[in-house]
């Protein structure tokens, strides 16, 4: 073997592994830097939108997040609670949530917004004093209501509101739940935070 041959192969493989460590490196260098455009914990507990896999939620089922330091509720809300929400009108204070606040998108009866109607997405402060209420999914007869239609229950008051978070009349709470910005990316994913594409 020549001496010639014996340098083109150890310059080559010195070439390669060279190729292989800087390779690794620049990989561990953009590591970090793409982690650093993520939010910070910080940055969303100050209001950085909140993606939620909802893809396992059941109808009927409630499932609680923190945005901006506040619990968010989603509900999968059953086509019977969609029903029953106009049987309620004449028992709430504020039906058509002209007082209350939430998006334009979802000021209506199901306070949620066309792409899905059966998903509320709702922050879970009582407008009284602050409480967080009781998801109350039940129908029928219970402690509080002898004619039930399932919704939330704030032990600390008295309040009580609708599958819609509209708030019933003659109790201490003045308001309907809030209904804070969100938007659907995919049918199992809500983005709280964010209203939908094209919506200011």
């Amino acid at each position: 073997m020549s001496d010639d041959a014996v340098d083109k192969g150890k310059r080559r493989f010195l070439v390669q592994m060279t190729t292989i460590v800087g390779g690794a490196g620049a990989v561990g260098l953009a590591v970090p830097f793409v982690r650093s455009m993520n939010p910070s914990a910080r940055a969303e507990a100050a209001g950085a939108p909140v993606a939620v896999d909802i893809s396992k939620l059941q109808p009927g089922e409630m499932v609680t997040v923190e945005w901006r330091k506040k619990p968010v509720w989603i509900v999968n809300r059953t086509d019977q609670n969609l029903a029953d929400l106009a049987k309620l009108e004449d028992k709430l204070a504020d039906p058509a949530s002209e007082g209350s606040i939430q998006p334009e998108y979802a000021k209506n009866q199901y306070r949620a917004n066309d792409k899905n109607k059966n998903i509320l997405v709702m922050e879970g402060i009582c407008t009284h004093l602050g409480c967080s209420p009781k998801y109350r999914p039940e129908i029928g007869v219970v402690d509080f209501d002898s004619d039930w239609s399932g919704g939330f229950f704030c032990p600390c008051h008295g309040s009580k509101f609708d599958l819609a978070g509209r708030v019933y009349a003659g109790v201490p709470a003045p308001t309907n739940l809030p209904v804070p910005p969100f938007r659907f990316i995919d049918e199992s994913t809500v983005l709280i935070g964010v209203d939908p594409e094209g919506v200011a």
